[in-house]
């Protein structure tokens, strides 16, 4: 479902909060790890939320949790935590986070840490909604294509919110609403600590649910009302299912802004991306790339197909693949080339230099015009310590060969195809490090008959 067409929003005169709900234990995520931690395009969900809610606006984030999510409280550094224990609903999770707004009155945006899809303009809009006057709560709503077992929106003739009415405690008429409730809404602060604290719970559940907080809001005289935003924004995490769910609808909005800023991909729904990817103008993916965290690629640059970039910098013009990987701590510079089963470790690839073909090039320094033949690798690791290998600008280094670090080729010096490298060449040498060659006429052919009387 496409979103709502963007509006002009009106100036917030007021600041911002946001009351972040992650206190679930996620036990439908069948994981160790706390549900609002498993990421979506590499960064934990609840990250995606506090990071929509700091870019509406929200300059003071209070986080409820339940005891023992410290994991999820150390990930979040600068944000006010509040425990609820025990867990008695929505509203009681609300009335947890009420001490660290004390005496706050400007605009609340109350979220939740497993609805990691709400766009930042959805949340503009809502927290804009409070500055119409007498208005006291905001409530997202959305059209899902069939409603289901989700509370109804009930509006008046004059747009204003009523009532959201429980799917299961609707009238037959009210089951006919298709505008439902989110559950994200925006309540104005002067009024929150008193609309929250009457709430009850009278109800089979015995909890308090945040959503009395409209009829409250409408029997102290003020005003409720809804701001729609799209279906798959309101998307929540309780399952792996849901979980893959999320991950499609957010590489679907990765993939589509950069190809509205001039990115092409040849197979957009095969490419996955990160958060953080950052990608240059004029750049061409192929099909079946990954990246990890941590990738910046430059303008003009192509990417092959199934290739693989994590924590690495491409430099405009390069040629990566296909079947390429970059592993973190890779920066190839701009015209370089990185060719076919070729991998970077913590490696600088220079301005034009080549590695076309099956290598591995780990902790090495490699110089603007080098050549780097098939089947060569660098040798960094001996079991104890890295090492790194410096390759000087214009080298050519022949296929096959091995250097063993710490060990530097010197700018324009060739290396023999096929050579071990175990002490550094100097600029313009010529190394060639090879056994000499011995034949021996016919002991092949002694060789399989001495085999064969031997059975």
């Amino acid at each position: 479902m496409s979103a709502p067409a963007t509006i002009t929003l009106p100036t917030a005169s007021l600041p911002t909060a946001a009351v972040i709900l992650a206190a679930g234990m996620g036990t439908r995520m069948k994981s160790a790890l706390p549900k609002v931690m498993h990421p979506i395009a590499g960064r934990p969900m609840i990250h995606h939320v506090t990071g929509a809610a700091r870019a509406s606006g929200a300059d003071r984030l209070v986080v409820v949790l339940s005891p023992g999510l410290s994991a999820v409280a150390d990930s979040l550094p600068g944000a006010e935590i509040a425990i609820q224990d025990p867990p008695l609903g929505t509203g009681h999770a609300v009335a947890c986070a009420l001490p660290a707004l004390d005496g706050f009155t400007g605009g609340v945006l109350v979220l939740f840490g497993d609805t990691p899809l709400v766009e930042v303009e959805t949340l503009l809009r809502l927290r804009a909604a409070l500055e119409a006057p007498g208005v006291a709560v905001a409530v997202l709503g959305f059209r899902p294509p069939v409603p289901g077992a989700y509370g109804r929106l009930v509006t008046g003739t004059d747009g204003g919110l009523e009532a959201i009415v429980e799917a299961r405690e609707a009238s037959p008429e009210q089951l006919k609403i298709g505008l439902c409730n989110a559950g994200v809404m925006a309540i104005a602060g002067e009024h929150l600590a008193r609309l929250v604290g009457r709430i009850g719970n009278d109800n089979a559940k015995k909890e308090y649910y945040l959503t009395d907080i409209v009829a409250l809001a409408r029997a102290d005289g003020l005003s409720a009302v809804v701001v729609e935003g799209a279906a798959d924004e309101v998307l929540g995490v309780n399952s792996r299912v849901e979980l893959a769910e999320a991950e499609a609808i957010f590489q679907a909005r990765l993939r589509r802004r950069p190809m509205e800023a001039g990115v092409s991909f040849e197979d957009p729904a095969s490419v996955r991306l990160q958060a953080d990817t950052v990608l240059g103008r004029d750049v061409v993916i192929g099909p079946q790339v990954v990246f990890g965290p941590g990738v910046t690629i430059g303008e003009e640059v192509r990417i092959n197909a199934f290739c693989h970039i994590e924590g690495a910098r491409v430099a405009p013009k390069a040629i990566i693949g296909p079947f390429a990987r970059l592993r973190p701590g890779a920066q190839v510079g701009a015209g370089a080339h990185v060719g076919n089963f070729v991998e970077l470790k913590n490696t600088v690839l220079g301005d034009g230099a080549k590695a076309n073909h099956l290598s591995y090039l780990g902790d090495a320094e490699v110089g603007a015009g080098a050549n780097i033949g098939a089947g060569t690798i660098t040798c960094n690791y001996d079991g104890f310590n890295k090492a790194k290998t410096t390759i000087g600008a214009g080298a050519f280094i022949g296929s096959n060969s091995a250097l063993v670090a710490p060990v530097t080729v010197g700018d324009g010096a060739i290396i023999g195809a096929g050579s071990v490298v175990t002490e550094d060449v100097a600029a313009d040498d010529l190394y060639i490090e090879r056994a000499r060659p011995v034949h021996k006429t016919g002991w092949a052919a002694r060789f399989r008959a001495l085999m064969r009387k031997s059975r």
